[in-house]
């Protein structure tokens, strides 16, 4: 697949590292194009100096940048992303980190969705921190990966992906449902900087129904 990762983070890299490794065409844009160019070359990916012009070359683009920046992104790449898979892996947090500044409304991938033309919006790996992204299996155990969208072929493109990386696709219903996920990424991350963590921790649904697990 060509993916387009927008952000070069802890988690554009995780994740664009991950995809590069599992053998898809991996296309960086950041702010940064000496970082930008360095990473690219570091996990054998292309580089180019803005998301527009990533947009333009991918079939999956990844938002993997603070959610404030992923709305404008998604707005200013509109144009280009018609009918394209436009990732959501962002987290809406307020700026003091005191809990999601989404609360009692849409999620931020909904919010998204407003502004990103007729791509199709999915939201994904929002749950799993970095150290996760680059290695599925970190715990010992594969962690799993919740996808929401409204577009079914959409989300079974988004499952492929996170499958070829090594971890669980979990079918988590429609973009309303990343409201949960987002939450759910909320409780984590709270989690770990209540107790001083490690930042390696993830969710693995037990007992999935069948139908839940979407590759």
């Amino acid at each position: 697949m060509k993916v387009a990762i927008i952000g070069t983070g802890n988690v554009g890299t995780a994740l664009g590292g991950s995809f590069a490794g599992a053998g898809h065409e991996v296309t960086f844009a950041a702010r940064d194009a000496g970082k930008t160019q360095r990473l690219a070359a570091i996990v054998g990916a292309s580089a180019v100096a803005t998301p527009l012009e990533a947009a333009a070359v991918a079939e999956i683009i990844v938002l993997a940048v603070p959610y404030i920046e992923a709305m404008q992104i998604a707005h200013e790449i509109s144009g280009s992303t018609a009918g394209k898979i436009l990732v959501d892996a962002t987290n809406p947090l307020r700026p003091d980190y005191s809990g999601l500044s989404t609360d009692g409304g849409p999620s931020g991938a909904e919010r998204i969705a407003t502004v990103a033309g007729s791509a199709r919006v999915v939201k994904a790996f929002n749950t799993l921190f970095a150290s996760v992204q680059a290695n599925p299996g970190l715990n010992g155990q594969t962690a799993d990966a919740l996808i929401a969208g409204d577009d079914p072929d959409a989300k079974a493109v988004v499952a492929e992906l996170a499958s070829s990386i090594g971890l669980r696709p979990i079918d988590a219903g429609p973009l309303t449902g990343a409201r949960e996920l987002e939450a759910l990424a909320w409780l984590n991350i709270a989690l770990q900087m209540r107790i001083g963590g490690n930042w390696s921790s993830s969710f693995v649904l037990l007992g999935a129904p069948d139908k839940a697990i979407a590759a």
